[in-house]
């Protein structure tokens, strides 16, 4: 009898990383459907799966976006935009036999949706800008690392924000809006103030610091016996002048901004 028909290579190649299972809190499950999130597998058979409705777009005219299984597809007007929703909809549960997320899908303004963390402005000539979620996300990874519960020497936490946002803004620096990134730099600041504030602890110290940075005795000792805030004392007039841009590059703080404006002119 002839032997079975081996299985293409690829498809072979696939099933072994569909079939490796994942590994959660140090326990390895073997999922029944699906790939894991954020796997490399997952965007290569987006890929090939959708190639299809790319050309079934296109076949229609449709200007339209697509990265993995995320995909924007834009028209004139809502009610167009209702029924090519619907459409294509049909076309993938139809032809592709694969489900839509409903709740993930919308007909909507485009810059009141997001795409790989951009979205647009609604001027006239919309500029691309770093969705709103984005925005959260980053800061409150910024306050994971700035945390005041964290009681870390400073140059620790300078030398981990450099890592993470460094990286952040390599992807980010696609936006139009270098404002958002000299505003974030102030803020990081602020929360590297805060941290200071809290790191000298006792009156005493913070009144020996502040004289040390050039502050007047009398207000050193205003501001060193100061009973306001972490926060609020991190915005004081005497935090914001002393310990200002010049004093975190000092620790070697890299600026959101200087790096956007040096990657926009290359």
């Amino acid at each position: 009898m002839p032997s079975a028909q081996k299985e293409p290579f690829a498809h072979a190649r696939i099933r072994r990383f569909l079939q490796s299972g994942i590994m959660v809190n140090g326990v390895v499950l073997n999922p029944t459907e699906g790939t894991p999130q954020g796997g490399p597998l997952s965007p290569l058979l987006s890929n090939i799966v959708l190639d299809e409705l790319d050309k079934e777009l296109e076949k229609r005219g449709h200007k339209f976006v697509r990265y993995a299984d995320d995909c924007n597809i834009y028209v004139r007007t809502h009610k167009a935009g209702e029924r090519v929703k619907q459409s294509v909809t049909a076309f993938i549960k139809g032809k592709l036999k694969l489900k839509v997320n409903q709740e993930k899908s919308a007909v909507d303004r485009p810059w009141k949706r997001k795409f790989l963390g951009f979205s647009f402005t609604s001027l006239l000539e919309p500029k691309i800008r770093i969705a709103k979620q984005s925005l959260q996300r980053v800061k409150q990874k910024i306050r994971q690392i700035t945390s005041r519960r964290r009681p870390i020497p400073i140059q620790w936490r300078i030398e981990e924000l450099n890592e993470y946002l460094m990286g952040w803004i390599g992807y980010f620096a696609l936006a139009d809006t270098p404002n958002v990134f000299q505003n974030l730099d102030a803020w990081v600041r602020r929360r590297l103030r805060m941290c200071l504030w809290k790191e000298w602890k006792l009156p005493r110290t913070k009144v020996k610091r502040l004289l040390a940075l050039g502050v007047p005795r009398g207000k050193a000792y205003e501001w060193g016996n100061s009973r306001k805030g972490y926060w609020r004392i991190a915005k004081s007039p005497v935090l914001h002048r002393t310990l200002d841009k010049r004093f975190f590059e000092s620790y070697q703080l890299k600026s959101l901004k200087g790096r956007y404006h040096a990657l926009r002119r290359t």
